[in-house]
């Protein structure tokens, strides 16, 4: 029992801790599968499908028509 309690916290403790700097540090990504669409992209990301314009603007650089992306294209996935 008392191995069981201490490993739980400690995983539980060491991988937060090493996903919060990651999600800080460096942007969220990602790459656009056949089929996919912004909204449905979205959809997988954030729950709503309606937040596409979010990961239009802030690929803008890069999209230039929210119907025209491709697959293996990596799309920055900004915090919602």
């Amino acid at each position: 029992r008392a191995a069981v309690s201490m490993s739980k916290p400690a995983k539980t403790g060491s991988s937060s801790a090493a996903a919060e700097p990651d999600a800080q540090s460096a942007p969220r990504t990602y790459e656009v599968k056949k089929g996919d669409s912004l909204s449905r992209i979205a959809k997988h990301v954030y729950g709503d499908a309606g937040k596409w314009r979010q990961i239009f603007e802030a690929n803008s650089d890069t999209l230039k028509d929210p119907d025209k992306i491709y697959p293996g294209q990596v799309l920055t996935i900004p915090d919602a």
